[in-house]
């Protein structure tokens, strides 16, 4: 039976299906595809994570960092840059250590 998948995947996984006797398909995407791939890989592993049981979810927060890794190297942003747009942010913003669930706003001004 064929499965059609047509999504990014590691550099193994072609090996790995050989491996395996099974028939397969692959291509090397263009720049720009690959950069769309790799962002839909970026929500697929953190659905995956968010799925994921106690035992698993650290495997799924490094298959998160892979594609981190990936994206950054895809568009040349130094990691250096993102500590520090997330130390800003931290900053103006904070951070999750509270815990805190925001239930609702409203304007002030409203007519009651």
């Amino acid at each position: 039976m064929r499965l059609d998948y047509n999504k990014l995947v590691r550099d193994r996984i072609p090996e790995i299906i050989q491996n395996s006797g099974k028939r397969f398909a692959i291509e090397t995407m263009p720049d720009a595809e690959y950069r769309q791939a790799l962002l839909e890989k970026l929500i697929e592993e953190a659905q995956e994570a968010r799925q994921a049981a106690p035992e698993e979810l650290v495997t799924e927060l490094a298959d998160m960092q892979e594609v981190l890794a990936a994206v950054l190297a895809a568009w040349q942003i130094v990691p250096d840059r993102v500590q520090q747009v997330k130390r800003q942010r931290h900053s103006e913003r904070g951070g999750f250590e509270r815990r805190l669930k925001l239930l609702w706003t409203e304007d002030e001004d409203e007519d009651v």
